[in-house]
């Protein structure tokens, strides 16, 4: 996807030129770091959920600013449109053992939910003390079978299941919640808190194998304060693949790509992006998904379209769609750092982040947010 320079726009003030511009168009991996103590990554999510905290950080100067979830209403600019990703997380993790008693973990990765509900022919990243051959069977924990159609390398098979009329039947009998393995090692509360906390109290379109987490925190009373306030509310549909959360490998970031993700927007949705720029409506974006799928719709017509998108946000990068962005905390060295990063300038994305770690946030999935206007 090529970037289309941004027409000038004298409702939209430049972005003040900041200390850090010298620097921001760094495209090394290692410029994209920071140090967190392991017990600032949050194991569980704040409850309620409106009660996690929230970083204001201002674009043209760095400042940061300390709030709840709580006050988002008050602090989204008036005439708002938030944008939210309205995905559904599936139980996308198989666990299972080999003949010989090993144990197997597969991470479902194929296009899920209404697009692919059969049974065969699924790409599974694998975790197993050994590799997988091509016609291993895996006996699924919970009642089951997994069978190894074929051996993609990466870690990544493809595999025929069985055990139900369907995918969806399967994985709502035996599949688990794909948690990343930084909270718990990856594994549920014993009493399943997970199921309903790694989902978005609006999530309506199976499909992700990862929450879009800045989401999490946008409880009913959240809600319903925003529409009291008159901030106008839209989705788009981004099922998350592992495209956002595999390491980078690359230490040049030019040579990074992140892997194409469905994305779906309806003519409702549409209607509003287009009224907003027209009225010269701030745009504020839940989540790197949505920044992904905006940012990939700002080339071309908005109009009601499903596809993929292969956007990469790079350093450098001129936001034609977003104004702002309501973040949680990402991991060093990631390409969604990266995209924060290229919104914010690096050095006041990293400042704000080593501010955050001496104030006391809580990092990633089931932690703390940022606001970025």
């Amino acid at each position: 996807m090529i970037d289309r320079p941004r027409k000038p726009d004298e409702s939209t003030p430049p972005l003040a030129a900041a200390p850090d511009d010298h620097d921001a168009l760094s495209f090394s991996l290692a410029d994209y770091d920071f140090a967190l103590p392991g017990d600032q990554i949050a194991q569980h999510p704040a409850d309620p959920r409106e009660a996690a905290r929230l970083l204001g950080i201002d674009r043209r100067t760095g400042a940061v600013t300390h709030h709840t979830i709580a006050d988002l209403p008050q602090l989204l600019p008036e005439g708002a449109l938030l944008v939210v990703n309205n995905t559904r997380v599936v139980p996308a993790r198989l666990r299972a053992r080999k003949a010989s008693g090993g144990r197997v973990e597969l991470l479902l990765t194929s296009p899920l939910g209404g697009t692919h509900d059969g049974l065969t022919g699924h790409r599974a990243l694998c975790r197993s003390n050994k590799p997988l051959r091509v016609g291993q069977r895996l006996a699924i924990d919970g009642g089951g079978q997994a069978e190894v159609r074929e051996v993609l390398g990466g870690g990544e098979v493809r595999v025929d299941l069985s055990g139900a009329d369907s995918l969806a039947a399967l994985l709502d009998r035996v599949g688990h919640v794909p948690l990343p393995p930084y909270i718990r090692g990856g594994q549920e509360d014993d009493d399943g808190d997970d199921r309903d906390r790694y989902q978005c109290t609006y999530a309506e379109h199976p499909g992700a194998v990862a929450a879009p987490t800045a989401g999490l925190h946008l409880s009913a009373p959240v809600l319903d304060a925003l529409t009291a306030r008159g901030i106008e509310r839209a989705a788009v549909t981004l099922h998350v693949g592992p495209g956002t959360f595999l390491p980078v490998r690359d230490d040049d970031l030019l040579d990074h790509h992140v892997q194409p993700e469905r994305f779906t927007i309806d003519a409702a949705t549409a209607t509003a992006l287009i009224d907003a720029r027209r009225a010269g409506r701030p745009i504020i974006a839940v989540g790197t998904t949505t920044t992904r799928v905006l940012e990939t719709l700002a080339t071309g017509p908005i109009c009601a379209t499903s596809g993929w998108t292969d956007l990469t946000i790079l350093p450098g990068h001129e936001f034609l769609m977003v104004d702002g962005l309501m973040s949680n905390f990402h991991l060093p060295r990631s390409s969604l750092l990266v995209l924060v990063s290229a919104f914010l300038g690096r050095g006041r994305a990293l400042a704000a982040y080593r501010d955050a770690v001496a104030a006391g946030y809580r990092f990633y999935s089931y932690g703390d947010a940022t606001l970025m206007l």
